[in-house]
């Protein structure tokens, strides 16, 4: 596994443990792994093999019990949570199930969250949310709430929110879990433009039709590496 200047991610031997009750949990048993930049990887497997726990390391919504987390070819391991909640906010984009969108605010104000958090000003900030607006086929819905769009549409707010920061990656829980199956190849369509586009895009899905939108395809059993597909081998 050797870093390059498209290296992104470094993920060596890493490992989580949960301790419930008197038993320990090895949700994640030694991951060895690299993630390009552009890249567009499919995370599958069984419920309980590891793949929610890997998304929610990459992101840094959880930390690894052992092992090194290089993004960027800095440690993350090593950070603490304020460290963890920078990296988060400057260069991480997230899509949920659930959209998590709030529903008091506007679509506007919805994709405006993360650069409220960063501090930019109003009018760039307004700036950018009509940009990404239009680029997600929502330019006529800014003024609108969650309440008043479709699944399909609140997904599209959910993905220009997680491009407002302009991150590195964009990670996808299960992004089209609440969708049908039309809406689900449109949603899919718009990611696997943003990622032609140079996004780096990792997603956990259990739908094979849906994984094979991506480039590359990661299969977890029992927290460890099952196998790869696709592209050449990490």
């Amino acid at each position: 596994m050797n870093a390059t200047a498209d290296t992104l991610i470094e993920l060596h031997d890493v490992r989580r443990t949960y301790r419930m009750g008197d038993e320990q949990v090895h949700a994640l048993a030694g991951v060895s792994i690299t993630f390009g930049r552009g890249d567009f990887w499919a995370i599958m497997g069984a419920s309980g093999s590891g793949k929610s726990t890997l998304l929610n390391v990459l992101g840094c919504l959880d930390r690894p019990t052992a092992g090194r987390y290089l993004f960027e070819g800095h440690d993350v391991s090593v950070k603490d949570d304020d460290g963890l909640s920078e990296i988060r906010l400057q260069r991480i984009g997230f899509m949920f199930q659930s959209f998590n969108l709030i529903p008091q605010l506007s679509v506007r104000e919805n994709i405006e969250l993360p650069l409220y958090y960063q501090g930019v000003p109003v009018q760039e900030s307004n700036r950018r949310a009509t940009e990404l607006a239009a680029r997600v086929g929502l330019a006529d819905r800014l003024n609108h709430r969650p309440t008043e769009l479709s699944g399909g549409q609140q997904q599209r707010v959910a993905i220009a929110r997680a491009l407002a920061n302009t991150p590195r990656i964009l990670l996808a829980d299960e992004p089209t879990g609440n969708l049908d199956s039309q809406t689900s190849a449109q949603i899919m369509d718009l990611l696997q433009t943003l990622n032609q586009q140079g996004t780096t895009i990792i997603m956990v899905t259990h739908e094979t039709d849906i994984a094979a939108y991506a480039g590359r395809r990661l299969y977890m059993r029992d927290g460890l590496i099952d196998r790869i597909e696709g592209g050449a081998d990490a």
